[in-house]
């Protein structure tokens, strides 16, 4: 028997600390959809690009988008403060940081069956960088994983996929 990537995930659970300081978990966000996407402040490439795209996503979504509360994960809680999600979120005001002790950011990551390891790398000023998973989840107001949409689709793959998923609960 195949394990389908919805029973899978389930409803994936979290327990962190939000870019405002607030503790925050997957209940808090009930009621509404939510994209979910793991990555770091530190990132130079693929974080960056992820958040530009999926900002791209909610506005091609229009009204629809404010059915969605994007969330941005830290798989990098060492350096990741609310402060520092805070500052690399500016550019995508509707996106929440979120993060919190190693431990907290392990679990989310299990639930979501998300890869991250810290690797040394010379580039970077702290040595290490933190390569991962891109992909970014949907789940719904129920808290239950709905989609997924891995870092190579396009915006109006996302969007369509995201509108598909959307458009039953929205008329």
């Amino acid at each position: 028997m195949t394990t389908t990537p919805e029973a899978a995930l389930g409803k994936p659970s979290f327990s962190l600390v939000d870019h405002h300081g607030t503790r925050v978990t997957d209940k808090t966000y009930r009621g509404r959809w939510t994209l979910v996407f793991f990555g770091f402040t530190n990132c130079k490439v693929v974080c960056p690009r992820a958040l530009q795209k999926l900002s791209a996503v909610l506005d091609e979504l229009g009204d629809l988008a404010d059915e969605l509360r994007p969330l941005y994960i830290t798989v990098d809680p060492d350096r990741d403060t609310p402060e520092a999600l805070r500052e690399f979120l500016r550019p995508h005001p509707r996106f929440t940081g979120l993060t919190g002790s190693t431990e907290a950011i392990e679990h989310a990551k299990r639930e979501f069956r998300v890869f991250a390891r810290r690797k040394a790398d010379p580039d970077d000023p702290d040595g290490y960088s933190v390569p991962h998973t891109a992909i970014t989840y949907l789940i719904s107001p129920e808290g239950q994983y709905a989609a997924h949409f891995p870092d190579a689709l396009t915006v109006t793959e996302i969007t369509t996929g995201v509108r598909d998923s959307l458009a039953p609960q929205c008329h």
